[in-house]
Order: C-alpha cells, then sequence, then structure tokens
C-alpha cells in the first residue's frame, strides 16, 4: 500500500471531523457566540453549501491542473478555514471559516477518488479508494466525537484549532508522498456536464439524495440540544453517544453496501428510507427516556448512512446508460446533492426549532424521508417500465 494513501485518508478524516463536529458542539457555541441554537445550526447549512458549490464548479475550474497541485492547494485552503475558525472574533467570522472549508472539503473528495486510484495498479483502484475513504467512516466512528469531547474541556475553538493541526499534518504527507505525475482524466466537455444537469432521470435521483439526506439532518444536527434539553443528558455523555452513533454508521455503510450488490438499488433504498423513517418517528416518544434514546441513535446510525452506497451506485449505473461519457461528473454531482440535503435539512430544522421546538425535528424529518421513498419506488417504476419496454 503506497504511503501516500495514508496521507489521503488523514485529510478525509480532518475534513470528515470538521464537517459534522459542530452537531456535537452546537449548544456550546450558541452560547459562546451569544446566537440562537437555530443561528448555530446554520453554520452546518453553509458548509454544506460551500461543499455543493465546490464539489462541480471549483472541480470543473481546475480540471486542468496538476492534480498534486490541486490537492496541496486544497488542503491549505481547509487549514486556513480552520485557522480562521479558531480565532473567529465573531459568529460573522465562523461564517466566513466554514464557507471556506466547505469549498476545500467539495473539491478534496471529487479529485482524490482520481488520485488514489493513479497510486496503484488498475486492478486495485477499488481498494486504494476504500482506503481513503476509510478516514471518513473513521472521523464519524472517532474523530466527532474526540473533537466534541476537546471543545466541551476546553472550548469549541481548540477543536478548529486541532483539526487545522491534522490538515497540515495531513498537506505535508501528501507534499512529500503523491508523486507529481499522476495520470489525469482528460477533462469532460461542457455539453455532456451540461447533459448531466438536464437529464431528467439523473435529476430525480439527485432529488432522491438530497431529500432523502436532507430528511435525517433535520433532526439530526440538533440531536446534542435535544440529548441535553430533552433527555437530560450530561454535555460530557454526548460525546460518547456520539461515538456510539458512529459505530453505528460503520456498520450500516457496510451493510447498505451490500444490500445494494445483493437485492439492488432500489429495493435496497426503499428499505432503508422506510427504517429511517420508522426510527425518526419513534425518536419522538424515545427521546424524554435517556436510555430509550440512546438505543434510539444506535439504530438511527445504522440506517442514516446506509442509503449511501446505493445511491452512489444508482447514479453511476443511471448515468452509465443516459450520459456514458459523464459518469464522473454524474457522480460528483450526487456528492454535491447529499451536501445540499443537509444544507436544507439542517436550516428548515432551524426554522422549525425556532417557530415550535426541537421535538418536531424528529417527525417532520419522517415525513421528508417518506417523500424520498416515494421518488425512489417512482424512479424504480421507470426502471421497469424501460426494461419492459427494451425487451419487446
Amino acid at each position: 500500500m503506497p504511503l501516500a494513501l495514508l496521507a489521503l485518508a488523514l485529510s478525509a478524516f480532518a475534513i470528515g471531523t470538521t464537517e459534522f463536529v459542530i452537531v456535537g458542539l452546537l449548544p456550546t457555541m450558541a452560547i459562546d457566540l451569544n446566537v440562537s441554537i437555530p443561528s448555530a445550526g446554520l453554520l452546518v447549512s453553509l458548509y454544506a453549501m460551500g461543499v455543493a458549490v465546490g464539489a462541480p464548479i471549483l472541480t470543473a475550474l481546475t480540471s486542468r491542473w496538476n492534480r498534486k497541485h490541486v490537492l496541496l492547494s486544497v488542503m491549505a485552503l481547509f487549514v486556513v478555514g480552520n485557522l480562521v475558525a479558531w480565532q473567529a472574533p465573531n459568529y460573522e467570522s465562523l461564517i466566513i471559516a466554514r464557507v471556506l472549508t466547505g469549498l476545500a472539503h467539495g473539491v478534496f473528495f471529487s479529485i482524490g477518488s482520481t488520485i488514489a486510484a493513479g497510486l496503484v495498479p488498475k486492478e486495485k483502484g477499488a481498494s486504494a479508494i476504500a482506503i481513503m475513504f476509510t478516514g471518513l467512516t473513521v472521523a464519524l466512528v472517532t474523530g466527532v466525537p474526540l473533537g466534541t469531547y476537546i471543545g466541551q474541556i476546553y472550548g469549541w475553538e481548540a477543536t478548529f484549532l486541532t483539526v487545522s493541526a491534522l490538515g497540515l499534518l495531513a498537506m505535508i504527507g501528501s507534499a512529500i508522498l503523491v508523486p507529481n505525475n499522476l495520470k489525469q482524466s482528460k477533462p469532460a466537455k461542457v455539453s455532456a456536464q451540461f447533459k448531466v444537469l438536464t437529464h431528467p432521470r439523473l435529476l430525480l435521483v439527485y432529488a432522491i439524495t438530497a431529500i432523502g439526506y436532507g430528511g435525517t439532518f433535520i433532526a439530526f444536527t440538533y440531536l446534542a440540544p435535544i440529548l441535553s434539553q430533552v433527555s437530560n443528558i450530561q454535555d460530557n455523555v454526548i460525546s460518547l453517544i456520539l461515538l456510539v452513533y458512529g459505530l453505528s454508521v460503520a456498520v450500516g455503510n457496510i451493510l447498505g453496501g451490500k444490500m445494494a450488490d445483493k437485492l439492488g438499488p432500489i429495493k435496497a433504498l426503499t428499505i432503508i428510507f422506510g427504517g429511517l423513517a420508522a426510527i425518526l418517528l419513534m425518536f419522538n416518544f424515545t427521546a424524554p427516556n435517556p436510555i430509550a434514546a440512546v438505543a434510539t441513535i444506535l439504530i438511527w446510525g445504522a440506517f442514516a448512512f446506509g442509503n449511501v452506497p446505493g445511491l452512489q451506485i444508482y447514479v453511476v449505473k443511471l448515468a452509465e446508460q443516459y450520459t456514458p461519457d459523464a459518469v464522473d461528473v454524474a457522480s460528483g454531482l450526487n456528492i454535491a446533492a447529499f451536501n445540499v440535503g443537509i444544507a436544507l435539512g439542517a436550516w428548515s430544522g432551524g426554522l422549525i426549532v425556532e417557530a415550535s421546538g426541537l421535538m418536531n425535528t424528529p417527525w417532520v424529518g419522517a415525513i421528508v424521508v417518506l417523500v424520498a421513498l416515494g421518488l425512489t419506488r417512482f424512479s424504480g417504476s421507470l426502471d421497469n417500465k424501460i426494461m419492459r419496454t427494451s425487451t419487446i
């Protein structure tokens, strides 16, 4: 295994940690910044919008640059963004910092897979990409709860300083270990990219991704305040609960991938979205009881991210069928759709909290996920209709 893959995995770990650690620190940051919890929740939305913009637009603008130079530039932007967050004197400065790091995140994951695959022989490309993405999974399992713990003990600023140091270490590792002469694929033509953005079948899947992923973030963004104010769980225990959630996410991601391979994306997504809607609805009743709340969160994690492999596989499958000359672009836009979902989910959750309280977020999230389930079944019926037509 090339050591450069470890540098990429460390980058993914730092980036994954800084994206989701806000969830655990939301109550602390709201108090320190003298803003409402919904306003603090906007820091999740604005980061995700940075990712959504950075993934397709900045990746396209840098498509002719040397891959290593893009990688180092992106990691430098990430480090600077987190340093700005560390020293942010007010809420407005923190917003700028979150947008900067979100832009870096979007480009990193757009080019990271290509770089990882280019470091190994062609037949080992998928394994290399999996190693890089392990950093993101480990971030959810350990980085987020550890970052939450650091923030609760030493102040939330210390969390951003720590993540910045990790990003700097990853950047130095990439500068030393990633070769300069990586193979570079030919940039997709503008017409091909436009076709992806206008094809109705791909737009339908992007809508499923954004709505299905956004539904869970309506409630997940405000999980720490719910555990603190509704479940009456102490702040220092919340980081442990996020650790349990992260372990559940890791298991759910693996099982979701296997389910999509075995049953096909539509059947797998039907089961996962159905289960996710049910568990969000259940959380409305279990949240007041600390033990029942933690048990629900354990199951929630498995369903919440289990849809990721199925959605990515489905997009690639449809892109190969309808836009074969822009499969990478289609896949990258689905990453953007995930983050549009996070942004809209966190934002709309904030509106709900402001208007009617924390405990209206889970059941509203459940309804939104059911909309994604309906769109999934509709897309599956279109697949079956096309299959029947082609066999006649």
